[in-house]
């Protein structure tokens, strides 16, 4: 038995905890992660990368090392049943808005293993087959048990899943529904029957299909576990016999097969004193849209500089309710939309499935034609990158009737070289054309110049005071830029 100690307990090393974990020591800040597993994890599980969280890895440092390991799908292929539709072209729909305007197939397992390299890399390590079983807070911060040991932190949190213990301990309400239907998740080999390089969408009056294209030519196939013999189970022969009879898809032979329950939930809470929840401990929902591990990244990242600048003592205490303040509203929406997806794909409802069947096969080659000349098309590609997620950074509630500002709150708009200076990870300024670096007030911070972004909300001649995730805390003119950027560092 020992006695251990650091700044940060990380309770789970999946993807959510070695990010967190990464960024943490990095900043400079004294982690211990522990789990209960043996390593990494070995099925493929989540796989869906976003641009925003290539973002995310960009900043850290393994942005190439992501792309290198992941398969990119180029496309959306929407259909019906067996019928396929055509192609709708990622590439333009997030052309001039990222520098990863594609959707990138890289299973969990890879992640970890990404991400796990990389923290040993700058020092850091993960206390493996060392369950955490017991949290309590302490005088000064926390105390856990980690397998046979006790650990003593300021903080801790919980990337520990949906049956987190971190939250449970805490009695943080888990708040939402478990959907009455499960999924089979199936990664198959020598499939055929698919469009290459797209994910494929394949509703049907009763069923649904999605399919995801790996490496090495594997397909992740997801779809619905119906009542086939009564007792609402299925393996894998009776998936195989429905995708073949239902959607002409046949494949070799099957990696990993498995089938689960669609919970719809949101914590209650993100923060109880010294304690956080972040990933699936936080919110869990459908597969639909690929959005789970992402926004879990995502959580990590925000929380991991807000959780340093407290232990570098640049920042009081209170600096930390941001986190939940701006992440859970994020969760909230995100599963309410996935909620609405999944119950219009799912429902059994006669008027719906008719509903299904009339209106999937008049909208989705129209879909084909039209998205990628849109708007409408563009503004789907950044609600689904997650590059359109919007903090509530603006001094004051907007008035009535007012738009958000288009640049405060959100993160750091794409115009190339720019998000390279994001890798300092610290607070900049940034100027975009029509103004020199003499214009810009000597706050400490630094600043960069770069050409005019058309076809951005970075308007010529402002100063954008942008935060060391990436988000976009204020904007001014030259003039006014001292008084506003330092109330904004100050919020």
């Amino acid at each position: 038995m020992a006695e251990l100690t650091c700044d940060v307990l990380v309770v789970g090393a999946g993807p959510t905890g070695l990010m967190l974990a990464n960024w943490l020591t990095r900043l400079g800040v004294r982690v211990i992660v522990a789990d209960g597993k043996d390593g990494p994890t070995r099925e493929s599980r989540a796989l869906v990368v976003q641009a925003r969280s290539l973002e995310i890895y960009d900043q850290l440092g393994i942005g190439d090392q992501v792309l290198e390991a992941a398969h990119r799908a180029g496309a959306l292929a929407p259909g019906f049943g067996a019928r396929v539709f055509g192609r709708i072209p990622l590439g333009p729909l997030g052309e001039g808005l990222t520098a990863y305007p594609f959707i990138e197939i890289l299973e969990q397992s890879r992640n970890e293993e990404i991400l796990y390299e990389n923290l040993q890399k700058l020092g850091g390590r993960v206390f493996w087959e060392s369950p955490v079983t017991a949290v309590v807070q302490t005088d000064d911060g926390i105390e856990a048990k980690v397998a046979n040991d006790t650990v003593r932190a300021r903080f801790c949190v919980g990337c520990d899943g949906a049956n987190s213990v971190v939250r449970k301990s805490r009695r943080i309400a888990f708040e939402g529904i478990t959907n009455p239907h499960r999924f089979f998740v199936l990664d198959a080999a020598g499939a055929a029957g698919l469009i290459e390089g797209a994910v494929n969408v394949r509703p049907e009056r009763d069923d649904f299909l999605l399919a995801f294209p790996m490496r090495e030519g594997a397909w992740r196939l997801i779809g619905l576990v119906r009542d086939t013999d009564g007792d609402g189970d299925l393996d894998e022969d009776d998936a195989r016999e429905r995708m073949r009879r239902t959607y002409g898809v046949t494949y070799d032979r099957a990696r990993w097969f498995a089938t689960y329950r669609v919970h719809h939930r949101v914590a209650a809470a993100f923060r109880d004193g010294p304690f956080f929840l972040a990933g699936d401990a936080a919110h869990v929902h459908s597969p639909v849209g690929g959005q789970g591990m992402n926004t879990g990244l995502q959580d990590a990242h925000n929380l991991a500089f807000k959780l340093a600048d407290v232990l570098h003592g640049t920042r009081k205490d209170r600096w930390l309710d941001r986190y939940e303040a701006e992440r859970r509203p994020v969760a909230r929406k995100l599963v309410a939309t996935t909620d609405r997806v999944f119950n219009a794909v799912t429902s059994t409802r006669p008027p719906i499935r008719l509903l299904r069947r009339i209106a999937v096969p008049l909208i989705a080659p129209l879909a084909v034609r039209v998205l990628p000349r849109t708007a409408g098309g563009s503004r789907l590609f950044q609600y689904v990158a997650q590059i359109r997620v919007h903090y509530p950074l603006e001094p004051g509630a907007p008035a009535p009737g007012r738009r958000r500002d288009p640049v405060i709150g959100r993160r750091l708009p794409w115009a190339g070289a720019n998000h390279t200076a994001l890798r300092a990870a610290c607070w900049q300024i940034h100027a975009y054309g029509e103004v020199s670096a003499d214009d810009v007030p000597d706050l400490g911070l630094p600043v960069h110049v770069f050409p005019a972004a058309p076809g951005t909300t970075l308007r010529p001649g402002l100063l954008y005071l942008v935060r060391p995730d990436g988000f976009v805390a204020s904007r001014a003119d030259p003039g006014e830029a001292a008084t506003l950027f330092q109330h904004a560092m100050a919020r």
